[in-house]
């Protein structure tokens, strides 16, 4: 797992209309790079609206936001439409930026046990180093949380 004050991991992923996303072409920018579950489900649903409710404020600070899960690009963009998200969706269907970052494996649901994505948010710098790791969100309220973590 990296830690805060460690470059970001570089990657690459598709956006929900089929752009390559590289992160060191954002070196420059603050960057949220949140990973969620599932597109459309309950929590995933309150902490993408947390964020779009306070996508004014990260524009007018200058900070990219990306979401990733393992949905893929036609997902995201349904997903995208119904909430009027205004941020970037990455789809990471090979789970390699999940991996990088070290939020993908073995989770347990109802006595089934499955491999999937764990949410976590990382604030990454201009520098591209890591800030800040939220390991425990509040779906509801993240972007308060961002926005007072990123000062």
């Amino acid at each position: 797992m990296i830690k805060e004050g460690e470059a970001a991991p570089d990657f690459e992923a598709r956006d929900a209309e089929g752009n390559t996303v590289r992160l060191s072409d954002l070196r420059g920018q603050k960057v949220v790079l949140y990973f969620y579950p599932k597109d459309d489900t309950p929590g995933c649903t309150k902490e993408a609206c947390s964020l779009r409710d306070g996508y004014s404020e990260f524009e007018r600070r200058g900070i990219k936001v990306l979401g990733v899960s393992l949905d893929d690009e036609q997902s995201h963009r349904k997903f995208a439409d119904k909430y009027k998200l205004p941020f970037t969706l990455l789809a990471d269907t090979d789970h390699a930026v999940a991996e990088a970052f070290g939020v993908y494996g073995e989770k347990q649901f109802m006595g089934k046990k499955y491999m999937g994505v764990d949410r976590k948010t990382f604030l990454i710098d201009e520098r591209g180093r890591l800030k800040k790791v939220f390991d425990k969100v509040n779906v509801e309220q993240h972007a308060d949380e961002v926005l007072d973590a990123f000062g």
